[in-house]
């Protein structure tokens, strides 16, 4: 089998006890190509980051460990920005000898500034998992922006199971480019490394309206149980270019669109792929899956546009309508896709500059 895996196969690797929750499994965490990992009864606040290149993540985080927080109080606990903690899954892993994964944020929990990244034992990279891993998976959370509010069970992360090569080759991508108008209304895009090369939107999506918003520096403590309908000025404020350009400042946290819309097809899935530090000292994205069906079908003729969370480092950073500042990989999917994205529980299908999922719309 060559490709990501699909909610069938996800499927499988549930029956066979690859993936091996604690507690069973619920409906809101199936989606078409990921399973949404949900956080622990404990959160370990951590002096350090770290990668357990040679032991259990559990044994190598003693040392570390400054306070121990009960996910399960009533209202759930504060995590306070700046500081790192860790939580245990609760979702374990025995994966077969041929199939791997890969995590990455919720995009909800990207668009709030909640910097996450997976770690399992013996491994010296985040958010990679290795073919055949047999073991439990612990996230690490940093709140960038502000104090936020979790509990146990909260889905903060969520992982794609792959097997083979499922990157399309270059020439293979722009064929589908044309097939498929991958890119509806948009220019050719610049094709490299498995991977369309595509740029900013500081053209507002109706007249008057910002083309971004900055997290507040003031901002009250997020709750991220809430349903929703939250006003989003209490955490951040709109932003708007100068002569089509904007002066993004260090160390500030900016919600920003593409300039393309994307549409993504049943059989394919897509990655976004963190700035190139040769451009630039700037981050420009925590959350990076791409369901099939993202921007898809009768309900989303044109497409939607990839929401980017950036971070600029050092020095302010001036960025141009147009300008390329992410990369976009596409990989076949093991089995054509029947389960789409923009279904029930799809928050961000036909967005364009959208918050995350806890906020009004402005």
């Amino acid at each position: 089998m060559n490709g990501i895996s699909t909610h069938h196969e996800i499927d499988q690797l549930l029956a066979q006890g690859a993936i091996h929750p604690r507690r069973p499994i619920e409906p809101l965490q199936r989606q078409p190509t990921t399973l949404d990992l949900r956080l622990g009864d404990e959160a370990l606040a951590v002096n350090a980051g770290f990668l357990p290149a040679r032991g259990a993540v559990e044994e190598e985080v003693q040392p570390l460990v400054a306070r121990r927080l009960d996910l399960r109080a009533p209202g759930g606990v504060v995590l306070r920005r700046g500081q790192v903690y860790l939580a245990r899954l609760l979702e374990d892993l025995a994966l077969p000898p041929g199939v791997r994964a890969r995590a990455n944020p919720r995009s909800s929990t990207g668009r709030v500034d909640v910097f996450t990244r997976t770690v399992v034992d013996r491994h010296d990279r985040f958010d990679d998992i290795p073919a055949g891993y047999h073991g439990p998976l612990w996230l690490e959370m940093v709140p960038r922006s502000f104090d936020v509010r979790v509990a146990a069970g909260q889905r903060l992360n969520q992982v794609r199971f792959l097997q083979g090569r499922p990157l399309l080759a270059d020439a293979e991508l722009r064929r589908r480019v044309k097939q498929d108008d991958l890119l509806p209304g948009g220019p050719p895009p610049t094709v490299q490394d498995h991977s369309l090369l595509l740029g900013l939107s500081l053209e507002p999506d109706a007249p008057g309206s910002p083309v971004g918003w900055r997290a507040r520096r003031d901002a009250p403590v997020l709750d991220l149980s809430c349903n929703g309908g939250l006003d989003p000025h209490a955490w951040f404020e709109p932003v708007f270019p100068e002569q089509n350009a904007l002066v993004l400042r260090p160390e500030e946290f900016y919600i920003l669109a593409s300039r393309e819309r994307l549409r993504v097809p049943p059989d394919l899935a897509a990655e976004m792929l963190a700035w190139d530090v040769g451009m630039g000292e700037l981050r420009t994205n925590y959350a990076g899956f791409f369901d099939p069906g993202f921007g898809w079908g009768e309900g989303s003729p044109h497409g939607a546009r990839a929401v980017l969370e950036v971070r600029p480092h050092d020095v302010p950073f001036r960025v141009l309508h147009g300008q390329p500042i992410f990369r976009l990989q596409f990989s076949v999917t093991a089995s054509a896709c029947e389960r789409l994205y923009g279904g029930a529980g799809s928050a961000y299908q036909n967005q364009g500059l959208a918050l995350a999922r806890w906020f009004s719309k402005p």
